[in-house]
C-alpha cells in the first residue's frame, strides 16, 4: 500500500508522469528547488532519479504509470503518495498549466499537508493483473459488438436482416438463410467475430478460475442478478474492505452517492457524483436494474 506520510525525508519530489518523459521538481526542507528536470518514464529513468535523491518523499498523480512507478520508488526506499488527480483542481484547472509546474505544485502540496493530495491506495500487483484481464475482456466484447453491429447494419442496407441470435452464437446463426450478397460482403468479418468469441470465452474461463479462490466473490454470486463479472469487479476494486469505515463510504467510492454543494443557507440536492471506477459503477447499476426489474426475484 502507498504510504501517506513523508517519513524522515528531507527532500520532496513532485513527479508529473508522462507517457515517454516525466517532469520532476525536487525541494529541500526549506522549500527551495534543489533539482529540476525530466527523466524517461521507464524503470531505468526512475532508478536514476531515485539514485540522485535517495530517500526523498515522492508525490505523483494517479494515472496509467502510477501503479508500477509508485511500487518501484517504494521498493527503493522512498515514502510515496499517489494523489487523486480528480480532486486536484489546483493542477487540473490551472490557467498556467505545464508539466513542470504541475510537478512543483505536487511537491509543495506534499510538503504542506499530505491530506490536500487526497492520497489513494495503490492496489497489489495480483489485483492489478486481474483488473487488467477484466478490462481487456471488455475490450474484446466491445470489438465483437462493433463488428456485429456493422454486419447487421450492412444487412439492412441490402434490404435484408440477420437471423435473431445472441452475440455468442452470431458467427453460427446470423447468416442462416442470408442472401448471397450479404454472405459475400460479410465473409471476412464473420471469422473475426468467431475468433473474438473464442477469446472472450477463454478470458472468462481464466477469470472464473481466479474467482474460485475468492470467498467474497462466491458470497456475492448468491444474489440473483450478480454474476461473475459484477462480483469479481466489485471485489477487486474494493480490494480491502477495512479501508471503509461505513458501507455508505463504499457507495461514495463508486460515485453512487449524491454530491454536495452547500453554501450558507443553501444546500441543494445533487445527483450522484459518478466519481471512481466507471466500469464497476456501470456493472453495479446493471445488476440493480435486474434485481429491481420485472425479471428480478
Amino acid at each position: 500500500m502507498t504510504q501517506t506520510s513523508t517519513g524522515d525525508a528531507e527532500r520532496t519530489i513532485g513527479l508529473d508522469l508522462g507517457d515517454k518523459w516525466s517532469e520532476y521538481v525536487a525541494l529541500d526542507a526549506d522549500g527551495r528547488r534543489v533539482g529540476v528536470g525530466r527523466v524517461r518514464s521507464t524503470a531505468e529513468g526512475f532508478a536514476q532519479l531515485s539514485a540522485q535523491h535517495a530517500g526523498a518523499f515522492v508525490v505523483m498523480e494517479t494515472g496509467t504509470h502510477s501503479p508500477w512507478a509508485a511500487r518501484q520508488f517504494e521498493e527503493a526506499g522512498h515514502p510515496v503518495v499517489v494523489a487523486n488527480s480528480s480532486e486536484l483542481a489546483l493542477v487540473t484547472s490551472s490557467v498556467r498549466k505545464s508539466d513542470r509546474r504541475d510537478a512543483e505544485i505536487l511537491a509543495r502540496l506534499g510538503r504542506a499537508d499530505v491530506e490536500l493530495l487526497h492520497p489513494v491506495a495503490q492496489r497489489q500487483p495480483e489485483t492489478q493483473q486481474l483488473l487488467s484481464k477484466l478490462r481487456l475482456r471488455r475490450a474484446l466484447v466491445r470489438s465483437r459488438a462493433a463488428l456485429i453491429n456493422s454486419v447487421r447494419g450492412t444487412a439492412k442496407s441490402l434490404g435484408t436482416r440477420t437471423a435473431p441470435c445472441s452475440a455468442d452464437s452470431f458467427h453460427v446463426k446470423a447468416l442462416a438463410g442470408a442472401s448471397p450478397e450479404l454472405r459475400d460482403v460479410a465473409k471476412h468479418v464473420m471469422p473475426a467475430i468467431e475468433e473474438l468469441t473464442k477469446r472472450i470465452r477463454l478470458a472468462e474461463s481464466e477469470l472464473e478460475a481466479a474467482a474460485a479462490s475468492m470467498p467474497a466473490v462466491a458470497a456475492m454470486r448468491q444474489v440473483p442478478g450478480v454474476g461473475l463479472l459484477i462480483a469479481l469487479t466489485f471485489a477487486l476494486t474494493i480490494e480491502d474492505p477495512a479501508r471503509f469505515a461505513r458501507r455508505r463510504d463504499a457507495a461514495a467510492y463508486f460515485g453512487l452517492a449524491p454530491g454536495r454543494r452547500q453554501s450558507g443557507e443553501r444546500d441543494p440536492k445533487m445527483g450522484i457524483t459518478k466519481r471512481g471506477n466507471a466500469e464497476a459503477r456501470s456493472l453495479l447499476v446493471q445488476g440493480a436494474h435486474y434485481i429491481l426489474g420485472a425479471h428480478g426475484p
